[in-house]
């Protein structure tokens, strides 16, 4: 019997994050994604389709809370969207851990600067169709999620 291929979810969480699907023995793919959303919200069930299409051995999801200056009824949705999508990996029994946005990118050397982060996944991805327009920089962060996952958490033990 052999063993599946390691697959990482990564998820840049909140109505206008994505995910993305990384398998560390191809470094040079990527699929990525905006999350799907219905009525101006993360649409559970769409996203759970998906992630069981692509099967991901483990997902990595930034841990996120309120930003200063943020307005209540903001914050209040990103904390949704951000509870929909943690709720939607434990419901699929995907092996899940969470990781600060300053760990993260820490490890690559980035800052808040959102374009720096979509310049690196161009980078590593040079191919991908999937980081081409400034605003796919959700798309961008949710790779190097999934990347960082591999790199720091390690192969095999990744889903541990």
């Amino acid at each position: 019997m052999t063993t599946p291929e390691l697959c990482i979810l990564g998820i840049d969480p909140g109505a206008s994050g994505a995910i993305a699907f990384y398998f560390p023995s191809r470094p040079d793919l990527i699929g990525a994604e905006d999350v799907p959303l219905a009525g101006g919200e993360i649409d559970a069930a769409t996203l759970a389709r998906r992630i069981v299409q692509m099967a991901p051995t483990v997902a990595i999801i930034e841990h996120v809370g309120p930003m200063p200056k943020q307005g209540v009824s903001s914050t209040f949705k990103f904390g949704v969207a951000y509870g929909v999508v943690r709720g939607v990996v434990q419901a699929l029994n995907v092996p899940m851990h969470l990781v600060t946005p300053g760990r993260w990118k820490k490890h690559f050397r980035l800052d808040s600067d959102k374009e720096k982060a979509r310049a690196l996944a161009l980078r590593y991805w040079p191919s991908s169709i999937h980081f081409s327009r400034k605003k796919d920089h959700g798309r961008a962060e949710a790779a190097l999620l999934a990347r960082f996952a591999a790199e720091t958490i390690g192969g095999a033990n990744v889903a541990s």
